[in-house]
């Protein structure tokens, strides 16, 4: 008889999620009273609702600018993504970069959804220009991966940030290390100023190197 096959390791930053395909649809309501729809699906981070690390993000960050190219890193399903196109005018461009293919096309589905389409452009890693200059970058990071990747991920966006202008906006939870995650990136030459914390979070205002 057949030894048994080991089960393959999932987790919302698989490339292509085993969990069996189960849509649903929520809500976020943002602070300034906009209600959001979102389709989500298993295999994809928080499905059953967005989480508090993104709300608190979501209702600590700064303005969106008029205009300019903004990122989400790690975008899932598009909470941050959608939120800022819609928060953004029409010269918005927003990069919603995840390595979740269930997690992309969700993206793309919940901002044709909720009319920001044209704003936002749903990309694996691999395919996001190497000449990308962003003026700002927002993100939930994906701290499960580990520190070694996480901090090539941060430093590969955070070098793609405009030169003297460009700002990334981070949040952590604090007992997974938000506090030592600032500390490296001061370390690596970045301003990394904790903003405000809230229910546990804490938000980073990223500046880049001088």
């Amino acid at each position: 008889m057949p030894s048994p096959q080991p089960e393959r390791a999932d987790h919302y930053f698989s490339s292509d999620p085993a969990a069996p395909s189960a849509p649903q649809t929520i809500e976020l309501v943002l602070p300034e009273g906009r209600l959001i729809p979102l389709t989500t699906d298993r295999g994809t981070f928080s499905p059953d609702r967005v989480d508090d690390g993104t709300r608190a993000l979501l209702a600590e960050g700064p303005a969106v600018p008029p205009a300019g190219v903004l990122a989400d890193v790690g975008c899932g399903y598009g909470p941050i993504a959608v939120t800022l196109a819609l928060r953004g005018g029409p010269g918005i461009e927003v990069w919603a970069v995840d390595v979740n293919e269930r997690a992309r096309a969700l993206c793309q589905a919940n901002a044709e959804a909720n009319g920001v389409a044209d704003r936002v452009r749903v990309a694996a890693p691999e395919n996001v220009p190497a000449d990308l200059v962003v003026d700002q970058m927002w993100s939930n990071p994906p701290i499960r991966i580990g520190k070694p990747a996480l901090h090539e991920l941060l430093a590969t966006w955070l070098d793609r940030l405009s030169p003297g202008t460009g700002t990334a906006e981070l949040v952590v939870q604090k007992h997974l290390g938000a506090d030592s995650l600032a500390r490296w990136l001061g370390d690596q030459g970045w301003t990394a100023e904790r903003v405000a914390s809230r229910g546990g979070y804490r938000i980073l205002h990223v500046a880049v190197r001088s």
